[in-house]
């Protein structure tokens, strides 16, 4: 009889040389790379050919890359069309799932004779993910959309459209890191969703649409808007612990508290806990990532639980004076290297996904009955 694993727990669906999290150690791999030696160090340019390439790129590969990404910046005009007139209530990331599926209806120009068709589609979908969002955003706050830049990196020109003005170099390094640490992180369901959909032959916009789908979730990307909601509703400092005793009592979920996989410190936490700490310190508003640490504390000494990915990253993303409800759509900007990398790698070595099911249901010898005599 097959073994059931509810959400596959404990189920190894593939190899993958792409990325590893060991949650048993608190450690998270890409290609080889413990993400404590890339965070800060390595660009999110960098962290982006070694997910699709498996190797940190020369100079010259480096080069080749950016040169690639920033000659694929421009949307195309109907594209640019469906997001000024989309509804300004609209939830930012399902304009950019429905935006993401609209840029396949358009050719994908291949910038080198050496890439294929889908490295083409790849370059084209991450260098325009972060456009999608920052040009929504304007539209619906009825500002101008600011022209595409190719002389800034791919933070720098994401806060550059958001604001209209040169980011500060602070702003640009702490959204770099921040790419890089949500760049990638193993079968995680948004992952798993591209590839299921990529092995079935379909079209690398379809697999992406479809993990932005999956991401859009509150139990995946969408905890990171639940932290900072979660933190407004508190208010002060000196009402977390009676917010926690209620929490606790009423069984709510802590958002950004506990991890499916990890079983000690999600190892990027305490990247995005000093970026925070700086920013909130350099805004005058400590009381973000008090509040933060706060319940970290209680969370840990209650209930044995540490602060995931998502708890600090709300702060920082609301220090950057990023709308909340674009934290999710920026999670996006940077897993969208991560999710191409895989869809490539499933589709040079494709299976397609085709689990089985135990069957609940009762036991077959019902009769059809005629609808008027039902």
């Amino acid at each position: 009889m097959p073994v059931i694993s509810r959400g596959l727990e404990g189920i190894v669906a593939a190899e993958t040389r792409i990325g590893d999290v060991r949650g048993d150690v608190g450690q998270l791999i890409y290609c080889g790379y413990d993400i404590n030696e890339l965070a800060g160090k390595a660009s999110y340019e960098e962290v982006i050919h070694l997910l699709w390439h498996g190797h940190l790129p020369s100079k010259r590969e480096l080069d080749k890359l950016t040169t690639a990404l920033r000659a694929e910046r421009e949307l195309p005009q109907g594209v640019i069309d469906f997001l000024t007139a989309a509804p300004k209530s609209a939830t930012p990331i399902d304009i950019m799932r429905t935006a993401v599926s609209m840029l396949g209806c358009y050719p994908t120009v291949r910038h080198d004779l050496d890439m294929n068709e889908n490295e083409a589609i790849a370059i084209k979908l991450v260098a325009q993910i972060g456009i999608i969002a920052a040009y929504f955003h304007r539209a619906r706050c009825g500002k101008d959309l600011p022209p595409i830049r190719k002389d800034l990196g791919e933070a720098a020109h994401f806060l550059w459209l958001m604001d209209g003005k040169e980011p500060t170099p602070d702003a640009v390094q702490t959204l770099d890191v921040a790419y890089v640490l949500h760049a990638e992180h193993g079968f995680n369901a948004s992952t798993f969703t591209a590839r299921v959909v990529a092995s079935t032959l379909s079209d690398m916009y379809s697999a992406v649409s479809a993990a932005i789908g999956a991401l859009k979730g509150p139990l995946h990307g969408g905890a990171n808007e639940g932290v900072i909601h979660m933190l407004q509703e508190i208010g002060s400092l000196d009402r977390v612990d009676e917010w926690i005793d209620d929490a606790l009592a009423q069984k709510k979920k802590i958002m950004g508290i506990g991890h499916r996989v990890y079983k000690v410190l999600d190892p990027r936490a305490p990247h995005l806990k000093t970026m925070a700490t700086k920013l909130s310190n350099q805004l005058g508003e400590p009381k973000w990532i008090q509040m933060s640490e706060r319940i970290a504390q209680i969370m840990k000494e209650r209930k044995g639980l540490n602060a995931n990915v998502d708890f600090y990253s709300a702060t920082v993303y609301y220090s950057l004076g990023i709308p909340t409800d674009l934290f999710t759509p920026i999670f996006a900007i940077a897993r969208a290297s991560g999710w191409t990398a895989h869809i490539l790698e499933q589709l040079a070595d494709n299976r397609l996904f085709r689990p089985l099911s135990e069957y609940a249901g009762p036991e077959p010898g019902k009769k059809f009955v005629p609808i008027e005599d039902r």
